[in-house]
């Protein structure tokens, strides 16, 4: 899944870590995730909840 590889980039685990707990992945695939993931982020918008305090 793209997320579990961004989520794993965003925590700063290493590739090569990332490689070790996905074995079916490549290093082509972190690259295509991240690419993937750049595209949503310039392409979409999302509407966050505001925090209240209440």
């Amino acid at each position: 899944m793209v997320s579990a590889v961004v989520d794993n980039v965003a925590a700063g685990v290493p590739r090569d870590e990332i490689l070790r707990s996905y074995p079916a992945l490549k290093e082509v695939d972190i690259d295509a995730a991240l690419a993937y993931a750049a595209e949503l982020a310039r392409e979409g918008t999302v509407d966050l909840p505001l925090e209240t305090t209440d």
